[in-house]
C-alpha cells in the first residue's frame, strides 16, 4: 500500500503539472473495487487551484469550489502523461482522468474517487478523523503521542497503522520504526513509557520526511538494492545488526504482515 511519503511525492508531481491549468476533459469510469463513480463533468473549464496530500488521501482542488479526493488503497496509482503520449497501462484500468492542454493525469485502479464541495470536504468523515499528518508543516508531535497512548491495550504495531491516531504510516514504516526504536511491535502501547512513544513518533516523522524526494524507500541509510530496509520483507534472513533471524507474522484485524528481530526488539 502506498504510504504517506508516496502520496506526498504524487502530490508534488501533479502540482507541478496541473496547478493553474484549465481542465479540458474529465471523467471517471467503473472499475472493480471503485465504490462510487462520480460525474467529473463539472470540472471541465475550471482551473486547478491546489494539489495536496493529507495523510494517504490526495486532494485536488479547483477554482469552482470542488475538490477531487482519491485514496489509492493497495494497488492504486496516479500517472502523468503529456497529451498524445501512450499510457503505460490499459485505458480500461483508469478510474479517473483529468486532462489539460498539455497534461493527462490518470488514476489507475483507484478504489476511492470522490468529487465534493468545500462544505463536503470540511465534514468528510475520513478526513476529519485523521490524526496529525507526519508530513504536514504543522505536524503536532504532542497530539500524535497523546492519540497513540489513548488506547493502551492496542499493540504498537497495529496502532501505528491507525490513521486516526497519526496519519502517514503504512506497513513498511510500521516495521521499520519499531525496529529502529528497539520496540517489539507486539507490545501494548500502555506498557511503553511516554518517552518511548515519543521516540516512535520522532522516528516516524524523520523517516517519512527523509523519503519524500523519490526513488526507493530507504530506512537504513544505504541506498543500494537489497540494503534499503532493516526488517520489512526480510523474514527468515539475518538481522543486519545482530544476525538473529528476522521473524514475520500477520498482525491486527487487517492481518497485515509485521517483521521484527526478536533479539533487537525484545
Amino acid at each position: 500500500m502506498p504510504e504517506g511519503d508516496t502520496i506526498f511525492r504524487i502530490a508534488e508531481v501533479l502540482r507541478q503539472a496541473l496547478l493553474g491549468a484549465q481542465i479540458t476533459r474529465a471523467y471517471a469510469q467503473p472499475r472493480p473495487g471503485l465504490r462510487r463513480v462520480p460525474d467529473l463533468a463539472p470540472l471541465v473549464g475550471s482551473l486547478v487551484s491546489s494539489v495536496e496530500a493529507r495523510g494517504k488521501h490526495l486532494l485536488i482542488g479547483f477554482d469552482n469550489g470542488l475538490t477531487l479526493r482519491t485514496h489509492l488503497r493497495m494497488r492504486g496509482a496516479w500517472h502523468r502523461y503529456r497529451v498524445g503520449d501512450s499510457w503505460r497501462r490499459p485505458a480500461s484500468q483508469a478510474s479517473a482522468v483529468l486532462e489539460t492542454a498539455t497534461t493527462v493525469a490518470v488514476a489507475f485502479d483507484v478504489p476511492e474517487v470522490e468529487l465534493m464541495t468545500d462544505a463536503g470536504l470540511a465534514r468528510h468523515p475520513q478526513l476529519t478523523a485523521l490524526g496529525p499528518d507526519l508530513l504536514s508543516r504543522s505536524f503536532d508531535a504532542d497530539e500524535a503521542v497523546r492519540r497513540l497512548r489513548s488506547d493502551g491495550r492496542r499493540e504498537i504495531g497495529e496502532a501505528l497503522l491507525d490513521q486516526r491516531l497519526m496519519a502517514g504510516v503504512g506497513n513498511v514504516y510500521k516495521s521499520e520504526i519499531c525496529f529502529l526504536e528497539g520496540v517489539s511491535p507486539w507490545r501494548p502501547v500502555g506498557e511503553l513509557e511516554e518517552e518511548v512513544v515519543r521516540g516512535v513518533v520522532a522516528t516516524a516523522h524523520r523517516l517519512l520526511g527523509a523519503n519524500v524526494g523519490g526513488g526507493a524507500r530507504v530506512t537504513t541509510g544505504r541506498g543500494r538494492p537489497g540494503q534499503q530496509l532493516w526488517v520489512y520483507g526480510r523474514g527468515g534472513r539475518p538481522c543486519r545488526r545482530c544476525g538473529t533471524l528476522i521473524l514475520g507474522r500477520r498482525q491486527g484485524d487487517g492481518a497485515r504482515m509485521t517483521y521484527w528481530c526478536p533479539r533487537c526488539q525484545p
